[in-house]
């Protein structure tokens, strides 16, 4: 038994209990508070933040004080845990997943070489597994558990890119859209493709990749004499969750002898239900599939996935031998998952995702994920109801919309009626004062020029009673901004509110 005095780092039994209740008593009262803390809090953030500037102390000090620290540190900001937080995709952070990282920290097992924690090595790998059948991928299937989906799709670049162009990729060209998030280009640019070899393809009017635009692009790039290798599709874009054709995509890809990647970071977890699968089609045709648990599946921040199809292909990118790890064993039935990743030493990532399941089973996560899909319809019928544009509806839970201060779309070609910077302004007003009201925050984005306001259902603490309150602030927010934009004429506006002033 060690002496906590002489060895302050090595706590006994009850020094271990003290601090554990102690961190249990802070956890229940921030989950028992979560639902009713403000959704975005910036109110004495900076100057918090200005007091934690300080040099590494020689003295030790007390776990209550520190835990009071942490107490005012989550509550300001954006309370990114809790049900009013429907901006950019939310991951809420499940209870069970907390505890397995609190768990894995103090096992602290290596598990990125099986033969060192060979059951824990196999936790890892059986949740790898899991999602490797909720895609049909076969048997030589392999993955790896990511810090997030940057992390993945950086990976899965450098195993298409090694897998199709060898060491020579220097004429190699990348097929993305507008629409693919940002962490695509911008790994392909990491995996050394020029800036200029990563292009844009058309999308249509659902923000969808074109998939003859997409072939055309490929056999021009072709006769320029550079080497296309890599499509990337969305399963579920982060301005609006549109989903690519996957099969037709899947298809154009064959034919140029591309691999084809889809990132379904926010997605891919709708796989598990009947819409998603259905909206989801073709996913199981891609040679790799990025997915983030830390989304749609609820886990904390900090865990994103990578699936490949032929993993002997993963392996080969990323695995180098090196004499120092000549005593361990050779992969066997257990993968080392070292050998997959660029990364050799990091946590027990899978038991973050291997507890919840296993101790809250699929089904809970099918009917939380259809209840998002059900709130998403919400949004978009009711916000269509108050006059609202709302131009796309919903492949998965995010829905884009505005209000057009000349009078909304009256002509429904999507573009709106009012003047475009008054409806901006007018927009990014809205936005404000219904982030004020505490209760949620959502988040913009531009689309096609346009600025659009965001919702997105994610979080498993968002339910219907909160939604629905998100509505109605929208709507009394947009009447009183309304309102006073008519009882104010600015240069160039009525008092009836004809276009002129901006907001």
């Amino acid at each position: 038994m060690s002496d906590a005095t002489r060895y302050p780092l090595e706590p006994g039994p009850e020094q271990v209990r003290q601090m554990g209740e102690a961190v249990l008593a802070f956890a229940e009262e921030y989950l028992r508070d979560l639902p009713e803390l403000p959704a975005f809090d910036p109110i004495g953030g900076e100057e918090l933040a200005g007091a934690l500037r300080e040099p590494a102390p020689e003295l030790g000090s007390p776990l209550p004080g520190l835990l009071s620290t942490l107490h005012a540190a989550a509550r300001v900001g954006a309370t990114s845990a809790g049900p009013g937080y429907l901006a950019y995709v939310p991951g809420g952070g499940l209870y069970a997943a907390a505890l397995a990282d609190f768990l894995a920290a103090v096992m602290n097992k290596y598990v990125s070489v099986w033969q060192l924690a060979p059951a824990c090595a196999q936790i890892e790998a059986t949740a790898v597994r899991w999602f490797c059948d909720l895609f049909g991928y076969p048997a030589q299937a392999r993955g790896i558990l990511t810090s997030g989906g940057s992390m993945a799709n950086f990976s899965a670049i450098v195993t298409a890119r090694n897998a199709r162009l060898g060491e020579s990729f220097l004429d190699g060209t990348v097929y993305v859209t507008g629409q693919t998030h940002a962490s695509c280009a911008k790994a392909a640019l990491l995996a050394g493709v020029p800036r200029a070899h990563v292009r844009a393809v058309p999308t249509g009017r659902d923000l969808a990749m074109d998939p003859a635009a997409l072939e055309r692009m490929i056999e021009e790039d072709r006769r320029a004499g550079l080497r296309p290798f890599l499509v990337i599709g969305s399963a579920g874009t982060t301005n609006t969750g549109a989903v690519d054709p996957l099969t037709e995509l899947a298809a154009v890809a064959g034919r140029a002898g591309a691999w084809f990647h889809v990132d379904a970071a926010y997605g891919g977890p709708f796989q598990l239900t009947e819409r998603g699968r259905a909206r989801l089609r073709g996913i199981e045709l891609a040679d790799s599939i990025t997915m983030d648990p830390h989304k749609a599946l609820f886990l904390p921040y900090g865990i994103g996935a990578l699936l490949v199809r032929d993993g002997a292909l993963l392996r080969q990118a990323h695995h180098m031998d090196a004499a120092y790890l000549q005593d361990l064993s050779e992969e066997e039935e257990i993968p080392n998952f070292s050998e997959y990743s660029p990364e050799l030493t990091r946590d027990f990532r899978g038991l973050r995702l291997w507890l919840p399941i296993k101790l809250h089973g699929l089904g809970a996560f099918r009917r939380a994920l259809d209840e998002k899909l059900d709130l998403a319809e919400l949004v978009y019928e009711r916000l269509r109801e108050q006059g609202f544009e709302v131009p796309w509806r919903p492949s998965l839970t995010a829905v884009a919309f505005r209000w057009a201060p000349g009078g909304g779309d009256s002509d429904g070609d999507g573009d709106g009626d009012g003047d475009g910077a008054d409806a901006d302004a007018f927009n990014a007003e809205l936005l404000r004062r219904v982030t004020a009201r505490g209760r949620a925050l959502l988040s913009s984005t531009r689309i096609d020029g346009r600025y659009m306001i965001r919702v997105c259902v994610v979080s498993h603490r968002t339910h219907q009673d909160r939604v629905e309150q998100l509505l109605d602030i929208i709507g009394e927010s947009c009447a009183e901004l309304r309102a006073e934009r008519a009882a104010a004429p600015g240069p160039g506006r009525t008092a009836g509110g004809a276009p002129g002033r901006a907001w």
